[in-house]
């Protein structure tokens, strides 16, 4: 990253708060071949989205969602919810709906993410963000699954 255009666009976006602005760099990053400035434009616009406090298990989830939404919008070409996720959530909480996909078989977004390099954003990272919220089972799965996906887990 040499261009003194882009590192001034990566200093742009860190500090950019507007959501539909970020996702036209990220939309315009790429179609100049810029992928660099387009994931960071993209992560900024995750860590916007979500309406609960940052810090919180509730955040991290959402941030998730949001970027798995986004990610799945990028590939089909149109908005897709994870219905069934936010369904989940809505009934049984974040903790639930987190510790249910830990410890099942590895989902189609822990795949989408590891193929995108945010492992960071999967329910098994935040569950070992979260230590205290789950049973050691499910701290135990997390960890394995990103451990045999190369992920160092935290």
């Amino acid at each position: 990253m040499n261009d003194p255009h882009v590192a001034k666009m990566m200093g742009f976006v860190a500090g950019c708060g507007d959501a539909k602005m970020l996702r036209q760099i990220a939309e315009n990053a790429e179609a100049k071949g810029v992928p660099e400035l387009a994931q960071a434009a993209r992560r900024k616009l995750y860590s916007i989205l979500p309406g609960e406090d940052p810090g919180t298990i509730e955040y991290a989830v959402w941030q998730s969602i949001f970027a798995l939404e986004d990610v799945l919008k990028q590939e089909r070409g149109k908005t897709i919810r994870l219905s069934r996720t936010r369904q989940k959530i809505g009934r049984q909480g974040v903790v639930r709906c987190v510790a249910d996909l830990v410890v099942g078989p590895a989902s189609e977004g822990f795949r989408m993410l590891l193929e995108r390099d945010m492992l960071e954003l999967s329910f098994e990272a935040i569950a070992l963000q979260f230590p205290d919220e789950f049973e050691p089972g499910v701290l135990a799965a997390a960890r394995q699954r990103l451990v045999d996906a190369g992920y160092p887990p935290p």
